[in-house]
């Protein structure tokens, strides 16, 4: 972070100053030379303080142009991945002109908050596909609970699976087996199948599957989506989600 942003502050005295980085090689300077320039950029900055600020921000603008740009180019390229792998859940309206794709953890506090926000928008709307990507990745705990999901899936099926989502996403503690048991005869389900198929190869492939395409879109956090051709990472309050597919529909 230190790193980001003494390059950001570099960048930024040069636009302050006019002198683009291409035409400025310190290391062809003379120590007078440089102690001049030095000298001027210091004197340019104190009389001018304003305008480090701007630079910065143009820079920051610039940079996040770029990053989306480098977004659609990935959402593209691993478009079936992302909307249709044929393993994650779909929620919504299955025939929704705007999919929205969420990487989630459900010990993290951001998708707990995000969670109330996302089904309101849905219900809102009614013309929004969802695709749940399970993305543990806040320890044990995370891990235990996506494996959880997936396998009450295996064992009831897409509506086991959204009734363990919604549990999952509010519930504390450790998830031993105790809870689990528990969990699992809350929703209906025979807990020794569902603590069975918890080790399953499909699910764990499933899981790393997941990992590698959050690898490849550069999300590293959760909560991220994908909303039309735009990738999110962070938590979005519910307006600047509707402001987000309103766009998506524009396209």
């Amino acid at each position: 972070m230190r790193k980001n942003r003494l390059a950001t502050s570099i960048a930024a005295l040069l636009m302050a100053t006019g002198v683009q980085a291409a035409d400025l090689d310190l290391s062809n300077m003379s120590e007078e030379d440089r102690a001049a320039f030095g000298a001027q950029v210091r004197a340019y900055l104190l009389e001018n303080p304003e305008v480090i600020m701007e630079a910065v921000q143009v820079l920051e603008e610039r940079q996040a142009a770029q990053q989306a740009q480098g977004d659609v180019a990935l959402i593209e390229n691993n478009a079936e991945a992302i909307f249709n792998d044929g393993y994650s859940w779909v929620g919504g309206n299955p025939e929704g002109d705007v999919t929205i794709v969420e990487f989630f953890d459900y010990r993290c506090g951001f998708c707990r908050r995000a969670h109330p926000e996302v089904a309101q928008l849905l219900e809102l709307d009614g013309n929004i596909r969802y695709v749940a990507k399970e993305f543990p990745i806040l320890g044990e705990n995370s891990l235990i609970s996506s494996r959880f999901a997936l396998a009450a899936r295996e064992i009831g099926g897409d509506d086991a699976y959204e009734a363990a989502k919604e549990a999952l996403i509010v519930l504390n503690g450790d998830m031993d087996e105790t809870v689990l048991r528990r969990l699992a005869n809350t929703l209906g389900l025979d807990a020794d199948a569902v603590l069975g198929a918890m080790d399953d190869e499909g699910i764990t492939e499933q899981l790393a599957t997941t990992r590698a395409l959050a690898q490849t879109l550069q999300i590293n956090g959760t909560p991220s989506f994908v909303m039309g051709d735009q990738l999110v990472r962070g938590y979005v309050p519910l307006d600047a989600m509707q402001q987000i597919v309103a766009e998506a529909r524009q396209d």
